[in-house]
């Protein structure tokens, strides 16, 4: 890992150089962070849990013709990704109120919306991400209308195809945040899905009894965090359900 040229460093993630020309490494960290990294902990095997729940969904989100980032899979904690222009915007979809949606507006955690509604922030870690409009994005040049219209038709195809996937394994999809990025080929760009999606970026919570089994259970302290995402990784058929030993990483289904 010394040798390889390193890209980009974040709270979860680190990019290395990739082996082919338009491509990066995409190595999933053990760090679990909170309010815009005020908390901070290292938790062994959150990184793997991580790297395998995103390979599941962008597989499946390539398949259905989601253009993604997402090349393959290269070891247990990284992935092969191509190359992007990262948009500076926070994209969330919100189908639950949780949340700073629930301060905001004043509505009752758990809260069904009236429909889905996508929201943008704006990639500042030093201005802690502040919501913006449609106006702001193009009165600033983070992106054109255009650019917009893709993202926001992304956001919708990620939104079904994961309220389904979730609902499927008896989990309520409440929001998720994602990333988009231009990917260039040639004289051709195309608005691509970015970053991950797991239980670091997605509020996921059981359908019958409500529990959280995303990062907020390291944000309210309410357990362990590894427990609420080996039990993702389980419903999704990743993790085999009677591995509970954690002292060599988790076994994950090849």
């Amino acid at each position: 890992m010394s040798r390889r040229r390193k890209i980009y460093e974040g709270k979860a993630k680190i990019l290395y150089e990739g082996p082919e020309a338009g491509t990066l490494v995409q190595h999933f960290k053990d760090d679990a962070t909170a309010f815009n990294g005020k908390r901070h902990e290292v938790i062994d095997g959150k990184g793997v849990l991580n790297n395998r729940i995103s390979e599941f969904i962008f597989t499946r989100l390539n398949a259905l013709g989601v253009p993604t980032h997402f090349v393959r899979r290269l070891n247990m904690r990284e992935q092969l990704i191509r190359e992007v222009e990262i948009i500076p915007l926070e994209v969330v979809v919100r189908n639950v109120a949780a949340g700073s949606i629930c301060k905001r507006l004043g509505l009752e955690p758990g809260t069904r919306l009236p429909r889905s509604i996508i929201e943008f922030y704006y990639k500042d870690d030093a201005l802690n991400d502040p919501l913006i409009s449609e106006e702001h994005i193009t009165a600033f040049g983070w992106a054109t209308p255009q650019e917009l219209d893709d993202i926001m038709s992304l956001a919708v195809r990620v939104n079904d195809f994961l309220s389904g996937l979730f609902a499927g394994v008896g989990i309520q999809l409440v929001d998720f945040k994602i990333e988009c990025g231009r990917h260039y080929e040639g004289d051709m760009m195309r608005i691509i899905l970015a970053d991950e999606i797991s239980p670091d970026n997605c509020r996921l919570w059981d359908v019958k009894t409500n529990a959280k089994l995303d990062k907020d259970v390291f944000r309210e302290e309410l357990g362990g965090l590894l427990d609420a995402y080996r039990e993702v990784a389980q419903r999704l058929g990743i993790l085999t359900e009677n591995d509970n030993a954690l002292a060599t990483g988790p076994r994950l289904v090849q």
